[in-house]
């Protein structure tokens, strides 16, 4: 997930899949020196995004959404319980292409669903 949120710095498409295949700290630090905040514009094959705008966020719900499919991921969130945080996240969303409450949310969220898929499951299958 780190290597497709820092491609979205990169205007480029070959670049932006090239980053897209970084992972972690090496993604995290491709696209560190971008100054995609003086524009608040991101980038998704080659067409300009609005950091601020509702199509933004869709691209993250979707970016998450497939990310969910992921059997480890999956299993890895459903053993969290509680409250989830990021201590190290920003929260002004002119900051970061990522806040703190957009990345909890949407793990919260994803959470939630498959909890319900699960008990779902469990009831089918008594």
């Amino acid at each position: 997930m780190e290597g497709l949120l820092q491609s979205l710095k990169f205007k480029n498409p070959e670049m932006q899949k090239f980053v897209c295949t970084l992972v972690g700290f090496k993604a995290k630090m491709k696209g560190k020196n971008k100054n995609w905040y003086v524009s608040q514009t991101l980038w998704w094959n080659g067409q300009p995004i609005d950091r601020h705008s509702q199509e933004y966020q869709d691209l993250l719900d979707s970016a998450y959404e497939s990310l969910s499919q992921n059997k480890s991921f999956r299993k890895a969130l459903l053993t969290t319980t509680g409250i989830l945080t990021h201590s190290i996240g920003k929260s002004n969303v002119s900051e970061t292409i990522l806040t703190k409450s957009e990345f909890c949310g949407r793990l919260i969220k994803i959470r939630e669903k498959l909890k319900t898929e699960n008990k779902f499951i469990e009831i089918k299958n008594a």
